[in-house]
């Protein structure tokens, strides 16, 4: 009896271990490996696929069709070409702004690239420029300050109808062609400061500021009756330039004359007045500098009747 029920117990222990593993394991994978964890894999799959074909696409498609264009395309190579032998002009609408494609210089950009332009001013100031761009056609004020500009060409400013302002402070002019501003029909104010100029050229009767302080002038580089007919000149500045007369006849309309630190020695007493209408007064001109200049204005004191201020210089 014995013997019988210890048969009976190990082969309920062995049916029962046996029996929960296989059940357990049968009913965890049909419910969470086989259907579920396919689905969750598909989705990943396909994004890896995804993936590799559009990086087979980039690698094996567009880098080739990229490398073809570039090869295949010659007559882009030539375009700079014709660009540097003629300068074209672009309507301020343009992609590139407000500007034009000048002839390649050293940084072979267009100007408007190189330079700054706002609406109708164009700004080249300290840009290592040896010569003045071509510009937009619109444009109304032109600043090319602290370069290295030694020449102003004849066609430098042509077709620029509408320019009124020109700074060229502190390059290395020398020279000037006679009709460089000649042929500008709104030109008001000309700057000209820190340069190296011999020779004022012909000015246009629409300027009303001048200044071509710290020059090489000198005895001969304003011819006579320069500023005659500029009759809407207000100032005039011609500081540091070893003059050594005050350049005559001076237009009714100037405001300032400054002409400090040449070599004027003498003054006429017809310089400011007339010396044949005693009732004539010269109001507008309130601001003369003579500062700097060898010259005793106490020896012509009738120079400044007509005048409502007196120059500042030496009195003794």
């Amino acid at each position: 009896m014995k013997i019988f029920v210890n048969i009976f117990l190990g082969f309920f222990i062995f049916e029962t271990v046996d029996a929960v593993p296989i059940t357990d394991t049968v009913i965890y994978d049909s419910e969470f490996y086989e259907e579920p964890l396919g689905e969750l894999l598909h989705p990943f799959v396909y994004f890896e696929n995804e993936q590799s074909d559009q990086l087979e696409t980039e690698t094996g498609t567009a880098l080739p069709s990229v490398t073809h264009e570039s090869s295949s395309s010659s007559p882009l190579a030539e375009e700079p070409e014709e660009e540097a032998s003629t300068p074209k002009l672009i309507d301020g609408s343009s992609a590139l702004g407000s500007g034009v494609l000048r002839p390649q210089s050293h940084e072979d950009l267009p100007t408007c690239l190189l330079c700054t332009c706002l609406g109708t001013t164009v700004y080249c100031d300290d840009r290592e420029l040896y010569v003045i761009p071509p510009l937009p056609k619109k444009t109304m004020y032109f600043y090319s300050r602290y370069n290295r500009i030694r020449r102003i060409n004849r066609n430098d400013f042509s077709n620029l109808s509408n320019l009124k302002r020109i700074d060229l402070t502190g390059n290395f002019i020398s020279e000037i062609h006679e009709d460089a501003f000649r042929r500008l029909p709104q030109l008001q104010e000309l700057v000209l400061r820190e340069n190296r100029i011999r020779q004022l050229p012909e000015l246009p009767s629409t300027l009303t500021f001048i200044d071509i302080s710290k020059n090489r002038l000198g005895r001969r580089g304003i011819r006579n009756e320069a500023f005659k007919d500029l009759h809407k000149l207000q100032h005039l500045y011609i500081t540091d330039n070893n003059l050594d007369h005050i350049p005559l006849p001076l237009p009714e309309s100037l405001q300032a004359l400054h002409l400090q630190n040449n070599n004027i020695q003498e003054m006429h007493e017809d310089t400011f007045c007339k010396m044949k209408d005693f009732n004539y007064v010269r109001r507008p001109l309130e601001d003369i500098r003579l500062d700097g200049n060898p010259i005793n204005l106490s020896k012509t004191p009738y120079a400044y009747m007509c005048l409502p201020r007196l120059p500042v210089g030496n009195l003794i």
